[in-house]
């Protein structure tokens, strides 16, 4: 199926910060109340694994009331949906509303499987008189099949947004156990497709479901930052303070790049190619990192927020 052409309204929208995004479930009232007070970037209602059968329906016609209540501090609102089909199509009727940022594709296999949801989403938007592309895509990669077609899905459609492994699924998927040998090579694999389509690679190389260790989280996160992850998701509150400091520049490393920077302008390297620092050669794409480091300081919440919207 052809892609919708989108209008302008989301080639412009900038690329979000997303540090952290803490997941939710929609249908239990105290977890929804208390969500924008943990300083999380984002929030993500799920309507898939955290709620049982019984309480998916519930779950979506809470969803209005729960997109006003987890932004109201300015974090983004994300959704995760279901896969199979018939759920797929109950949470995009209750998903799709103002207010909303981004969807979470669980499971994401292909190309095509982006494209018909974000043809759907479309539709959607027109009947509801919604700015048509608003609505941004996160895939979650978590079965074999897909590291294939990581670029295809990558490039699927302009709501793409941003890509992460579900180590949980993914391990279980290849019947191994979600460690750092075994996750390594498919969270790089992420990586570098996201990268390579201008999106936002998320991830870290371990089980996200390990949150009660909070040195053992946090060197994992750091650890992530340095291979080029820009944020993670989480399960739990706790989780959300470490991958904020994680995935922001520490106070050495702002040093630093005001140091090459203020180099960088100064009359006598201005205009070359490469230059000398403390001992080290600084060329373009030493510069570039130092300017990418006071971009991500300046900024420590998502850019693609309406302030009228909360």
């Amino acid at each position: 199926m052809m892609a919708d052409t989108l209008p302008s309204v989301e080639t412009a929208m900038s690329v979000p910060r997303w540090r952290s995004l803490l997941f939710v479930p929609t249908h239990v009232p105290r977890f929804v109340e208390r969500a924008h007070e943990r300083g999380a970037d984002g929030v993500i209602l799920d309507l898939e694994d955290s709620v049982p059968q019984d309480q998916k329906g519930k779950a979506r016609r809470q969803l209005p009331e729960c997109v006003a209540k987890v932004g109201r501090k300015g974090a983004s609102v994300l959704v995760r949906v279901n896969h199979g089909l018939r759920a797929l199509a109950a949470d995009l009727d209750a998903a799709v509303i103002a207010g909303v940022d981004a969807l979470v594709l669980p499971k994401t296999d292909s190309a095509e499987w982006v494209l018909e949801i974000a043809n759907a989403v479309s539709e959607l938007e027109r009947e509801r008189s919604l700015p048509l592309g608003r609505i941004r895509f996160l895939a979650q990669i978590e079965t074999p099949g897909a590291l294939q077609r990581l670029a295809a899905i990558a490039l699927a459609h302009p709501r793409m947004v941003a890509m992460a492994l579900g180590p949980e699924d993914f391990s279980a998927a290849v019947g191994g156990s979600p460690e750092f040998d075994l996750l390594l090579a498919p969270n790089l694999s992420v990586l570098f497709a996201a990268r390579a389509a201008g999106l936002l690679p998320l991830g870290f190389v371990g089980s996200i479901g390990e949150f009660s260790d909070s040195d053992k989280l946090r060197e994992a996160a750091t650890r992530a930052r340095r291979l080029g992850f820009v944020g993670a998701l989480a399960i739990h509150p706790t989780q959300v303070a470490i991958f904020n400091e994680a995935f922001s520049p520490s106070a050495k490393e702002l040093e630093w790049a005001r140091r090459v920077v203020a180099a960088e302008n100064d009359d006598a390297t201005h205009g070359r190619a490469a230059f000398s620092l403390d001992g080290k050669m600084i060329d373009p794409p030493v510069v570039r990192r130092a300017h990418e480091i006071l971009a991500l300081a300046s900024n420590n919440r998502p850019t693609n927020q309406r302030p009228d919207r909360r």
